[in-house]
């Protein structure tokens, strides 16, 4: 196990090192979004061949993670391709100024590094160890994952949908899955890794495991991705509206009081 995770930081660090060096030919550090769903698949593939254990775990966990990967790759691509910097980043190159490169280095590329290899430990773990029969747990996790992979991928298909037509420019989704929460795509990611925690917990070690979903909750709850989105869109008062009757993050029903509630 610890053999295999040396190899794993060793695959991440040049891979975004890769990345890095990209970005600053283009100036664009925005491109490591585009690297975050092709390095959870590098990570499995390569710890699944690394150790060569192809049982049904191993096989079930790597599976998820390269579908859930390729189609994320595949949709961050197509958003931003020829597109200039993101709007956060485009914000850090103005505000880090001469120290542009070494925080960029650090604190892009290097920290979306080390989340990843703390979001893929489970994925590690599962392939480090011969699996045993699958349980309870595994299709719980299976069906834990699917619910995730649902909310995501069809969050994204519905929001791009609703961006391509041009009587929908300057107005907020609020059908589908986004009538009942304001992140389908966010809750999704997370559900998935809660997915595959349930999955790891059948072999050694795999509690600990936890870790994984417990990082990526708490990153797009409270740190970069909800708080940072939301920043900017509540400068638009029909966002700010449809915040006050919808769920943040867990899918709930829309608030029905809200409007009587606004009358009073």
């Amino acid at each position: 196990m610890t053999e295999l995770l040396t190899q794993t930081i060793l695959i991440v660090f040049v891979y975004f090192f890769i990345f890095f060096l990209v970005a600053q030919l283009i100036k664009n550090n925005s491109i490591v979004d585009m690297g975050w769903g092709a390095g959870f698949v590098l990570i499995a593939v390569a710890t699944l061949f690394i150790e060569g254990s192809f049982t049904a775990r191993n096989l079930i966990v790597t599976g998820l993670v390269v579908i859930w990967g390729v189609r994320l790759t595949y949709h961050i691509l197509r958003r931003n391709w020829g597109k200039p910097e993101d709007f956060r980043y485009a914000k850090w190159r103005e505000e880090w100024g001469g120290w542009l490169v070494p925080r960029a280095f650090l604190q892009i590329f290097m920290l979306q590094g080390l989340m990843m290899l703390v979001i893929g430990y489970p994925i590690v773990l599962v392939n480090a160890y011969p699996g045993t029969g699958l349980g309870v747990l595994d299709v719980l996790g299976l069906l834990v994952w699917v619910t995730g992979f649902y909310f995501e991928s069809v969050g994204d298909k519905q929001l791009a949908e609703f961006l391509k037509n041009p009587v929908n420019r300057g107005k907020v989704i609020q059908s589908g899955l986004w009538k009942y929460t304001r992140h389908p795509n966010y809750f999704g990611e997370a559900t998935m890794w809660w997915g595959i925690f349930l999955l790891a917990l059948s072999v050694p070690l795999g509690w600990t495991g936890i870790i994984s979903p417990l990082t990526i909750t708490i990153l797009l709850l409270f740190i970069s991705g909800v708080p940072m989105l939301e920043k900017q869109m509540m400068k638009n008062p029909e966002y700010r509206e449809y915040a006050e009757r919808t769920s943040k993050f867990v899918p709930l029903p829309p608030k029905q009081k809200y409007a009587s509630l606004k009358k009073n």
